[in-house]
């Protein structure tokens, strides 16, 4: 299912930290992981995602550091910042918050048998 652009604006930066929070990645590993963990429901291209990085570096959320990769090559690798988990636990709440809320909204809308992971 394609998501509309609108409603991934605040998610993409979410998913982002939360896979930088885990370890430094750079970005081709970025998009891959994104799509992997959340089964190809969010896909980022490189034009999305290097404005996001550069966003959230430019506010201090996230640092970047060129190193050798596996292959030798040259890769900029992306960390969270101190400043960016504290960021990152904060917009967690809120997360968790909003899908419980829109999870209770929706719920009429489920089949039976998935009503009650939400409920």
């Amino acid at each position: 299912m394609q998501i509309e652009r609108e409603l991934l604006k605040g998610v993409l930066p979410l998913a982002v930290m939360k896979l930088l929070r885990r370890r430094a990645m750079y970005g081709y590993e970025l998009v891959a992981e994104v799509a992997k963990k959340s089964d190809g429901v969010l896909k980022l291209g490189q034009s999305t995602l290097y404005p996001l990085l550069y966003n959230l570096e430019a506010q201090g959320l996230v640092k970047s550091e060129w190193q050798s990769g596996e292959s030798g090559r040259d890769r900029k690798y992306y960390r969270l910042t101190d400043e960016g988990v504290k960021r990152l636990d904060r917009d967690l709440l809120q997360w968790e918050a909003l899908v419980r809320g829109m999870g209770r909204l929706v719920i009429e809308r489920m089949t039976p048998g998935l009503a009650w992971t939400l409920a």
